[in-house]
């Protein structure tokens, strides 16, 4: 139920980000909104429900927006399973590595999309900019903040409710005593 919930967000995630933000002037930036979503996936869902997330997420992304179809993908997944056995081994506070983490992954994943397309293609790595790199990492570590904090209240909120309903169904109730009314 609640990875359900999570692909309609990252469904609608990729909505936005492939209609509404192309609109955007080019100095504004171009953020992965749904890059956001899968790290996010990768630090509090289990393995399965995360894999299956990232994959069919990323994928549907990679159909609708890329030229390359399947790297993106891979990427996504190698990058989840990197930031999944970290945020698993790390003795850290979570809160303290998360963003870091996050802005070394998509770096990192930019780095390898770019060295993937060029060593597949036979053509001349072209395109990288280290400084519009950055400022797009940078950018998004700035966006994940309030984006991090609004998907952990709303995963809370789905435990909780998730937790609601199942004491309600395990509790049994107790019959209710009819009083006889005295006429």
């Amino acid at each position: 139920m609640i990875a359900l919930i999570f692909w309609i967000i990252g469904i609608l995630t990729i909505l936005v980000q492939t209609t509404l933000l192309q609109e955007l002037p080019s100095w504004f930036g171009r953020p992965d909104f749904l890059f956001i979503l899968l790290i996010f996936i990768s630090y509090r869902f289990a393995w399965i429900p995360g894999i299956f997330l990232v994959f069919s997420l990323s994928w549907i992304m990679n159909v609708i927006a890329d030229i390359y179809l399947g790297y993106y993908p891979l990427v996504c997944l190698l990058l989840f399973t990197i930031a999944k056995t970290l945020h698993h081994k790390t003795p850290l506070k979570e809160s303290s590595y998360q963003i870091p983490l996050l802005g070394t992954a998509y770096f990192t994943g930019q780095i390898i999309l770019t060295v993937i397309c060029s060593f597949a293609h036979n053509q001349p790595i072209t395109g990288w900019q280290w400084g519009q790199q950055m400022e797009n990492t940078i950018l998004l570590m700035i966006i994940a903040i309030p984006m991090f904090a609004l998907y952990n209240k709303l995963l809370q909120y789905l435990i909780k409710r998730q937790m609601r309903k199942k004491n309600s169904r395990r509790t049994p109730r107790k019959p209710s005593r009819l009083r006889k009314s005295s006429q």
